[in-house]
């Protein structure tokens, strides 16, 4: 399993974010965090519907955190941003594969994802934020 960038640029985005009390436009986000400025508001608009941003509109409108740093878990914006979870297809669509209930391998997938997953959830935004400042 692999990272998108734009999962990435979501982590950037949020943890930017955690650091700011007053927000930030996309354009400072997207220049101070290296990212593309088409690609900022797209990232952040799937951030809002998910509820871990919110915004204000108008010309200058900000983004801010929709909750406490404390509160979002690394998890949160990967699964948001990278979808389900799973070093296979079998661990996130069962009915993929025929040999789910024979394969002596899915449980070892399954197991690993799992781990995965309580390792993302382990880390919070504002965990990250403090080793970065």
């Amino acid at each position: 399993m692999r990272i998108t960038r734009e999962t990435d640029y979501g982590i950037r985005c949020v943890l930017y974010l955690a650091s700011r009390t007053n927000g930030a436009v996309a354009e400072e986000i997207s220049e101070t965090q290296g990212i593309p400025k088409a690609f900022t508001p797209k990232v952040m608009q799937k951030l809002k519907k998910a509820g871990i941003v919110r915004s204000t509109r108008g010309v200058k409108g900000r983004y801010f955190l929709a909750k406490r740093p404390e509160e979002i878990t690394l998890y949160d914006v990967v699964e948001v941003l990278n979808g389900p979870l799973g070093l296979n297809i079998c661990v996130v669509d069962r009915k993929s594969c025929d040999r789910v209930d024979k394969c002596s391998v899915h449980p070892v997938w399954m197991e690993l994802t799992e781990r995965f997953i309580e390792a993302l959830k382990s880390h919070t935004i504002e965990s990250l934020k403090n080793k970065t400042d």
